[in-house]
Parts: C-alpha cells; sequence; structure tokens
C-alpha cells in the first residue's frame, strides 16, 4: 500500500489525493514494466530478422533483438541477429585489419580492400533478400558461428 507523499497517511494507488491532508500524490508507475522490448514491440519478427542485415547499421538492431525480452525466445530472428553480427565483424575485419597490414606500399591494396568490402556488402544485400521472403539462409562460416551462438543459449 503506498503512502502519501506530504503526510505520509495511507493512500490508494489510484488516488490522486491525499484523504487525510488533500495533497496531490505522484503519479503512480503502474504496473512494473521490462525496459527490455520496448523499442520492438510492434515489429514483426521478419521485419526484425531484416534489420538485422541493414549495411553498417544492422549491428545495432541486431543488439537490439538480443537484448530485448519481446524475441527471447524465437529462434530464427535470433539467428539473424547473430549472423548480422557476425557479418558487421567481418567488415570491421577487412577494414581495421586486412586493409592496414597490406600496407599503402602494395601496389593491389585497394583491389583487395575493395573485393572484400564489395562481397561483404553483398552478402548484407543478399541476406536482406533472403529474410524478406522468410528465407533462413545459412552464410558459409557465419551461419555456423550464429547457429553455435543460438545453442549455447538455449
Amino acid at each position: 500500500m503506498p503512502f502519501c507523499t506530504h503526510c505520509g497517511g495511507a493512500v490508494q494507488p489510484t488516488d490522486l489525493y491525499c484523504a487525510n491532508c488533500g495533497a496531490r500524490q505522484a503519479a503512480s508507475p503502474g504496473p512494473a514494466s521490462s525496459a527490455r522490448g520496448t523499442l520492438l514491440e510492434g515489429i514483426s519478427p521478419r521485419t526484425a530478422s531484416m534489420l538485422c542485415y541493414v549495411p553498417f547499421l544492422g549491428w545495432l538492431a541486431a543488439i537490439l533483438v538480443l537484448a530485448s525480452a519481446r524475441f527471447e525466445r524465437d529462434q530464427a530472428v535470433r539467428f539473424h541477429a547473430f549472423q548480422g553480427l557476425y557479418l558487421f565483424v567481418v567488415w570491421l575485419i577487412a577494414d581495421w585489419v586486412v586493409a592496414p597490414l597490406l600496407g599503402p606500399h602494395v601496389p593491389s591494396r585497394r583491389v583487395i580492400e575493395g573485393i572484400l568490402k564489395l562481397s561483404v556488402f553483398a552478402a548484407w544485400i543478399f541476406m536482406l533478400m533472403k529474410t524478406s521472403q522468410n528465407q533462413t539462409y545459412r552464410l558459409p562460416i557465419l551461419g555456423e558461428l550464429a547457429e553455435r551462438s543460438l545453442t549455447e543459449q538455449r
């Protein structure tokens, strides 16, 4: 039972004013609700899966999906979230590791870097198309990693 914010007398959760002193009560917080998943409440599983593959920003959606209570038990959406995260990690490896390792003196550095980045971008687009058709496609290495991550959470 809540108490008055002014005099400390007992009040009902729905009371706007205290019966003892007449002081206005703070708005009741309502039922305890989880902050997790509130952003993704109105999103369908297919849309959530697709958002995980948006080029350059899908990793944010994937993290939201994995942290969301809404998709806690949806294995397909969680698989796409993990696979989308791993695909972004491949982009980071190509951009932050492979490109600097090639160095400025390698004549074909731009070509190799461009092919790697184009491959990841094409994989993002391919996965967007597959998930928009409600198809689950496992990328060669990343799909296996995503499946392992999924089974570790069960």
